[in-house]
């Protein structure tokens, strides 16, 4: 299971047991859109290769507001 907590700065991500931090710039240049535009879809596919994508992807900025 992996579990993301979304902040202005970054991304906590907790992967397989694994505990570390994705920071904004490497999003954005990652996925090539502002941050506030990446969507939690997008940031999965970061990490796993074939995550489990359920639900609706929701954008960052809808997120954080």
């Amino acid at each position: 299971m992996t579990t993301l907590a979304f902040d202005d700065d970054g991304v906590d991500v907790v992967y397989e047991g694994t505990e570390f931090r994705l920071e904004k710039p490497l999003i954005e240049e990652a996925i090539e859109k502002q941050y506030h535009d990446v969507t939690d879809h997008e940031v999965l596919q970061i990490i796993d290769k074939d995550p489990n994508l359920q639900g609706e992807p929701r954008r960052i900025g809808d997120i954080l507001s």
